[in-house]
């Protein structure tokens, strides 16, 4: 997601997550099945993208669907989700608000 949207190399996603790169390739094939995510192939390398429309329906199911829809349950879940608004010179979050 950090890497919208440009993507990232599954080499480069491997390095970033210490895995063995044969590991890396596995996760990645589960999520492009899933729908998750999609490679686009760029001479020999293959540049992978997450699908920003179906991670976002998938993340709205999960929460309309979320503690059966007992918001008492659910507010200390939501009350934790933030978004980065800015980041600093190493590209790191710099500011987040709550996603409301």
């Amino acid at each position: 997601m950090r890497k919208e949207p440009e993507g990232v190399p599954a080499g480069e996603l491997a390095r970033l997550m210490s895995v063995p790169q044969n590991t890396m390739s596995a996760h990645l094939a589960v999520l492009s099945r899933a729908g998750l995510i999609r490679g686009e192939r760029q001479s020999r390398t293959i540049l992978y993208r997450a699908d920003l429309d179906r991670f976002g329906a998938l993340v709205s199911f999960l929460l309309q669907d979320c503690c059966d829809g007992r918001p008492d349950i659910c507010a200390p879940l939501l009350s934790q989700v933030t978004m980065c608004t800015s980041k600093n010179a190493k590209g790191e979050c710099a500011k987040e608000t709550e996603y409301e």
